[in-house]
């Protein structure tokens, strides 16, 4: 249950949009604490506030932080009136409200009431959040990238490349310093917030309206579609959150778009159910995707690069699995501008992972003028 604290807030750490990391006193020992501005407000030095210290008690990774439930002596003011009635994180003590871009007081109500196509556009699934800088690195590392082909009234230039963050690990999107910096920097034009998640550029209630906002309202050339950070597994076939993938491939589809299915790869997982191809990918999109999509294996060298396009070939009966090439690629992930890290495992401790999904990435932006 939750582990609630007192604390003092001594320093503001550091802070991104939407989020301030902090240095808070509880009992006479420093812990790190964040804090949602949008939700609490912005602590100050000497603020009191009340802390649920649960994830970083229980000494968790993505989420270890002590996290910010209120500043009670200086309570922010309320928000001027405004419409949206979308309630995220719903029933719980910290509900809020959000306009959805699919809502009827939305200005794009009218564009997607009826909006049901996604004119071909390539949607890149993957299971983690830690994929999305790869698969960005793969998108620009292409010529597609810099001078898309355009076939309909959407604004000439570089490639659009619009993030849309499921609920399957964190809600607020705020969370992710990597999206973040990737804004920043001009690689991801916009985001959009689905489900229960929230903090996006725009909202939507579905993935479905979430994929169909990205192409309609933001004009998205490609979307790219994981879980917020953090991941939640059993250690079970079915039991873990990345299972979304597979649904993501089937909406995809439905709504007439090119899925493009990024695989979770690693050569140095200890575990033997993610060694390779891991268990996650071969459950999401062997089983739960009922439609097909792109599959993208890296070609990879040696007794390794044979292992994982073997079990990759198991996923042949009901996708397109597509070899790509990864000359190149390496190189360009270690221009990203963020930390690569998945699992704890950064570019040179598990290269594979970070690859695949760059081959992911750059198969997608092919694909931009192939279809155009």
């Amino acid at each position: 249950m939750i582990r609630w604290r007192n604390g003092v807030v001594t320093n503001v750490k550091t802070s991104w949009p939407g989020a301030a990391e902090l240095a808070v006193d509880v009992a006479g020992v420093e812990i790190r604490a964040l804090a949602y501005v949008d939700l609490v407000g912005l602590p100050q030095p000497g603020d009191r506030v009340v802390l649920n210290t649960t994830a970083l008690d229980m000494g968790l990774g993505t989420g270890g932080y002590a996290h910010v439930v209120a500043i009670p002596d200086r309570l922010p003011a309320d928000p001027p009136p405004a419409p949206g009635h979308l309630v995220k994180a719903r029933y719980t003590p910290l509900q809020t409200t959000v306009l959805g871009v699919d809502e009827q007081d939305s200005q794009w109500h009218a564009t997607l009431r009826d909006a049901d196509d996604l004119d071909g556009m390539p949607v890149v699934v993957a299971d983690l959040h830690s994929a999305l800088p790869a698969i960005l690195a793969g998108v620009w590392s292409t010529e597609d990238a810099q001078a898309p082909l355009r076939s309909d009234d959407r604004p000439a230039g570089p490639v659009r490349v619009v993030y849309v963050m499921t609920d399957g690990g964190a809600l607020p999107l705020r969370f992710s310093r990597t999206v973040a910096e990737l804004s920043s920097a001009g690689l991801l034009t916009a985001t959009v917030t689905v489900g229960q998640a929230f903090g996006g550029d725009i909202e939507a209630v579905t993935l479905h309206t979430g994929l169909l906002a990205a192409r309609h309202v933001l004009q998205a050339d490609v979307a790219i579609v994981t879980q917020g950070p953090g991941n939640l597994g059993t250690g079970t076939r079915w039991g873990f959150s990345g299972v979304a993938c597979g649904e993501a491939i089937n909406a995809a589809v439905v709504l007439g778009g090119r899925p493009v299915g990024s695989l979770r790869i690693s050569s140095a997982d200890p575990r033997g159910r993610h060694h390779g191809v891991s268990h996650h990918s071969l459950t999401a999109y062997g089983k739960v995707a009922l439609a097909p999509a792109d599959i993208v294996v890296p070609d990879l060298p040696g007794e390794f690069g044979q292992k994982v396009h073997t079990q990759a070939q198991r996923l042949a009966g009901r996708h397109h699995v597509v070899t790509a090439p990864v000359a190149g690629l390496e190189e360009e992930l270690r221009r990203v501008p963020v930390r690569l890290s998945t699992m704890g495992r950064g570019l040179d401790d598990d290269p594979e992972y970070f690859v695949a999904a760059a081959a992911a990435g750059a198969h997608a932006a092919a694909l931009l003028r192939h279809d155009g």
